[in-house]
């Protein structure tokens, strides 16, 4: 080799940075590392729970699919679409069965105060209380996953008129049942969240949308039953129904079904009450979800 490329390679040498010192590189990666770690153990968490909320799902065994929905929304992340409903259907199941037990206990006790069966009727009263006592705890837990979780982690529109949504329906079961303390107060809440829900849907779905239609379903519902307020519920049921229809043929695919029985159940509360006010009351009870 001559000696001028000696000499070249050896600036090249002196001209090269030193080697990144192994301690540095330890300490650089681990931050990295260690935040990809937990989101990972999220993410398996996650995945976890949702599979235990599927399979408690299919055993009915809603109490439990509850609890596994809880364990992610106390992770303070947005729900995904799968994990919103499974969370939801888990938590309509649960007070679901002890709405239907109170209104069977409710009908129980009209029949035995007909007959004069006051020892009876007391018992049914306790049992009725034990029931109500159950749907207060589930009402008001998920009214806490939703402020104190699901809420503040909330960045989608569709996301938040879901959960206001869902407020509504809880605190319009606690006035159902008047099982609160003070059943004004339960009441102005469930309206407030409603109104909050309506708001946003205006804004953010289409007409067609089965959560603004559901939202416009269920808070006709809580104007007809909770309000005692028959012309409103008309009014809004029927607005939402004729703006739907009117943007049927722009629905997706996806949405079809949904919306579709949804509009179902709005047209079959529009002729019950209408026919009720025709008559000015009547026996019959809407369709709410």
């Amino acid at each position: 080799m001559k000696v001028d490329q000696m000499l070249t390679i050896v600036l090249l040498i002196q001209q090269s940075p030193p080697p990144l010192s192994p301690c540095l590189n330890f300490i650089s990666f681990p931050t990295e590392n260690k935040g990809f770690a937990d989101t990972m153990d999220t993410e398996k968490e996650r995945d976890r729970h949702v599979y235990i909320a599927r399979i408690a799902e299919q055993a009915e065994r809603y109490d439990e699919m509850v609890e596994a929905m809880k364990s992610i929304a106390k992770l303070d992340v947005e729900l995904t679409l799968e994990e919103r409903n499974l969370l939801s259907v888990g938590y309509k199941n649960v007070i679901g069965s002890r709405r239907v037990a109170w209104r069977i206990l409710s009908s129980i006790e009209n029949r035995e105060e007909g007959k004069g069966h006051e020892q009876n009727v007391k018992k049914i009263k306790d049992y009725m209380k034990k029931v109500e006592d159950e749907l207060a705890v589930i009402c008001n837990d998920i009214l806490a996953t939703i402020d104190h979780h699901l809420l503040p982690s909330t960045k989608s529109g569709e996301s938040a008129v879901f959960y206001h949504k869902m407020k509504g329906d809880y605190f319009r079961y606690l006035a159902e049942f008047k099982i609160s303390g003070d059943h004004k107060e339960v009441k102005d809440q469930s309206l407030k969240a409603y109104e909050a829900a309506t708001a946003i849907a205006a804004s953010d779905l289409a007409p067609t949308h089965p959560i603004r239609l559901g939202l416009a379903l269920n808070f006709s519902v809580f104007y007809y039953e909770i309000l005692n307020s028959p012309e409103r519920a008309c009014h809004m049921a029927k607005q939402a129904f004729d703006e739907a229809i009117s943007e049927l043929d722009n629905i997706d695919e996806e949405s079809y079904k949904d919306s579709t029985l949804i509009l179902q159940l709005i047209k079959d509360n529009l002729t019950l009450w209408t026919s009720n006010i025709s008559e000015e009351g009547g026996a019959g009870e809407p369709q709410g979800r």
